[in-house]
């Protein structure tokens, strides 16, 4: 399998590493069968920006790249601005992953979604792209 520099790079390298003692909103999805866990963290400020965002992964060098790559893409942006990242878009940031590898970048969405939704229930503040979100639905990152 062919993996680009900017996959190598954040899987070598990974930004955003680790927890926020007090996040204000936690993410977690998994999939039970290639066993991949993400849990992303965010600190959002009162103007609903997304000051900072830490991730831990516990899954294969993709699933730690795109988890590193999805943290840079909203890091600095509004919740309404964060809601918006795809798993496509996480992908392209790496210049690309095998298709095999895919699955990986919408682990990545999910988990950001469902950290933002967390924050939402806590703040009250509803994010437009969240109405239909169900957090009790099984996340299944093959769809």
């Amino acid at each position: 399998m062919l993996y680009s520099e900017k996959v190598m790079d954040h899987f070598r390298n990974p930004r955003n590493v680790g927890e926020i003692a007090d996040a204000d909103g936690i993410g977690e999805v998994g999939n039970a069968k290639c066993g991949d866990i993400m849990r992303m963290y965010l600190k959002i400020n009162k103007d609903r920006i997304i000051e900072d965002v830490k991730f831990l992964t516990f899954g294969c060098g993709s699933a730690i790249a795109s988890s590193s790559m999805a943290t840079e893409l909203i890091k600095g942006k509004s919740v309404d601005e964060a809601i918006k990242l795809t798993n496509k878009a996480v992908a392209e940031a790496l210049d690309g992953l095998p298709p095999i590898k895919m699955h990986c970048s919408v682990l990545a969405e999910g988990a950001l979604k469902a950290a933002l939704y967390d924050y939402q229930e806590k703040s009250g503040y509803k994010i437009k792209g969240l109405e239909n979100y169900d957090p009790n639905k099984d996340f299944d990152h093959d769809h």
